[in-house]
């Protein structure tokens, strides 16, 4: 069995160790919207019966025009670490697998686990002929990097040629919709991409996502996953935040966004990447500093494979701002 990938949050974990209750923590180690946006109201059907056609109907139409995906309907997942457990179905038996690197832990230990060669990668001039899944985080977490859609097009026409697949998780591509390839899906039927919906609205416990991809792909997911995967409250907030106008949560996330760099800087923390969602600092002494913030219960998040980075992510207003600032002005870093 592999090991479990260590995630942003478990705020109990860390309230175990360093003291505190849970609720009086800061949680800087996701990059999730710190403010969640407003909920609409949801109709008592919604919870009382099982999710009807017509609500994912009109959830999947909400989300073509909000990801701007054309003809393809995105289809409802209960969260896209629903469908990274299914990827290996979608691999033929003998075949590689590259993941560019380093990203979100879990493409490569799922399949790792399900036994296939993965390839870190980080250029597509290392894709060879016996990669039939090629996956790429865009913008990429937790380095920030981002590709051109047109770059990613030609990765998909390369891939082709040789029967592959491209996978292009835009997880945190609400922030950054000039990059998205959703609407190349329909004309590339070997690209697939995977949209998260909790990070940006901040919903991320409602457990939702969407992939965009031609019908075979999606046919075998809708199989794959069995019937009423998706909740039919998730549908309807879904539905009517994507048809909703979204401009002051992009520009609060910018503000928010800006304020955490302001504070990072001030403390001469080296910025080396990141999101308008989270920011990538890399210092010697990053393990002490991940402790020395627990002491203070913020949380942040540390990385196994990287020991010099840490990610942070945005404190919801100026009195988390002003609470990570005074940790970081006690901190030892010499």
């Amino acid at each position: 069995m592999s090991a479990a990938i260590i995630h942003g949050g478990g705020i109990t974990e860390a309230a175990a160790v360093f003291g505190g209750e849970p609720k009086d923590w800061l949680d800087l180690s996701t990059g999730i919207n710190p403010n969640p946006v407003a909920l609409p109201d949801i109709p008592l059907d919604a919870w009382h019966r099982l999710p009807d056609r017509h609500l994912v109907d009109t959830a999947r139409n909400a989300a073509a025009r909000y990801y701007r995906s054309g003809d393809i309907l995105p289809l409802p997942v209960p969260g896209t670490q629903s469908v990274i457990q299914l990827l290996p179905r979608l691999v033929e038996a003998g075949r590689r697998v590259a993941i560019f690197a380093p990203t979100y832990g879990e493409y490569a230990r799922v399949l790792l686990a399900a036994g296939f060669a993965v390839d870190e990668i980080t250029g597509p001039d290392q894709l060879v002929g016996e990669h039939a899944l090629v996956i790429l985080v865009n913008p990429n977490n937790p380095t920030g990097h981002a590709c051109s859609p047109g770059e990613i097009t030609a990765m998909a026409r390369r891939m082709k040629a040789n029967g592959g697949m491209l996978l292009v998780d835009e997880a945190f591509g609400d922030t950054r919709p000039n990059l998205s390839v959703a609407r190349s899906a329909a004309e590339h039927g070997n690209l697939i991409v995977f949209r998260s919906f909790g990070k940006f609205f901040g919903l991320a416990g409602l457990r939702l996502g969407f992939v965009i991809a031609g019908e075979p792909v999606l046919s075998a997911f809708r199989e794959w996953l069995g019937p009423w995967p998706v909740s039919g409250p998730a549908l309807v907030i879904a539905q009517a935040l994507m048809d909703g106008d979204m401009s002051a949560v992009q520009s609060a996330i910018t503000k928010r966004h800006a304020a955490l760099d302001a504070v990072l800087r001030n403390a001469a923390l080296k910025i080396i990447g990141g999101t308008p969602l989270f920011t990538l600092v890399e210092l010697e002494r990053a393990a002490h500093l991940h402790a020395h913030l627990c002491e203070a219960h913020i949380l942040t998040r540390k990385f196994d494979y990287a020991p010099s980075w840490l990610r942070i992510g945005l404190a919801p207003d100026v009195a988390g701002d002003t609470r990570l600032a005074d940790a970081l002005r006690r901190a030892d870093l010499a």
